[in-house]
């Protein structure tokens, strides 16, 4: 069994700072984490880079929506992994489907050979697959090294039972990362009930207000449900606190 590793999800510099100094072993960079996240600005990825002593692995994901991906953006996917690769990443994190809901080896195939020796996470398009189990023999016969899961779950606490399924089908194979509403209050109940010992979260703990003084109401740029004029970022004190949790795990259950 691994050892206990805590990824800070963060699509800005600001969190990827907050994470670092909250205890974070990896990073997770994407932007655009309101919607689920999509492939970061090449710009941001320096920036973390230079100042985040952590491995940095880069979300590969070119729109929101679903893992059923063109020609044309599994082009995209394909030059942006062999990008982030040559800008110095450590892995990245990628995920396809088949219209049938099978994970698609071909189109994983396509971006895990321009990886070339970088880690290889799964994400969770893993979590919309028909068939977990199968979808797991594939990650692991492809070669990832981790497959980032809610357990198929709103969320990873409700996922748990699933989870332990897949711990108990990898053994050992591949890490399992819970991932999707992690938090202090719940990591060692996931970690009883799995024996989970990585995990991912952005460490936010609620919106900070704009500090735009002018605001013009009745205007979106985006998804009608998301304030032009909140900010959200990882909360350093929330990402120690998980972190803390975390890394006691390697003592046993709690």
């Amino acid at each position: 069994m691994g050892r206990p590793l805590i990824e800070g999800c963060v699509d800005s510099h600001a969190s990827a700072l907050a994470a670092v100094r909250g205890g974070a072993d990896r990073l997770e960079l994407c932007a655009n984490l309101s919607i689920g996240g999509t492939t970061p600005s090449p710009a941001l990825f320096r920036q973390v880079r230079r100042d985040c002593p952590v491995p940095v692995n880069v979300l590969i994901r070119p729109r929101f929506g679903d893992f059923l991906y063109s020609p044309a953006e599994q082009e995209e996917m394909e030059e942006s992994v062999r990008l982030f690769r040559d800008l110095g990443a450590d892995g990245v994190v990628i995920g396809a489907l088949t219209p049938l809901g099978e994970l698609d080896r071909e189109v994983m195939a396509r971006l895990i050979r321009p990886a070339g020796g970088l880690d290889v996470t799964l994400h969770r398009a893993f979590d919309m697959a028909r068939d977990p189990f199968a979808a797991l023999e594939a990650a692991v016969d492809l070669g990832c090294r981790t497959i980032l899961t809610s357990g198929q779950a709103r969320s990873a606490p409700e996922g748990t039972g699933l989870l332990a399924g897949l711990v108990c089908r990898a053994g050992g194979r591949i890490d399992l990362m819970a991932g999707s509403g992690v938090k202090k209050e719940n990591i060692c109940q996931i970690f009883r009930a799995t024996g989970i010992r990585s995990y991912h979260t952005s460490g936010r703990r609620g919106a900070a207000d704009s500090g735009m003084i002018y605001r013009k109401e009745g205007v979106s740029m985006g998804l009608p449900s998301l304030s032009e004029y909140e900010i959200w970022q990882t909360d350093e004190e929330e990402f120690q606190a998980c972190a803390q949790i975390v890394h006691t795990l390697e003592e046993g259950p709690v």
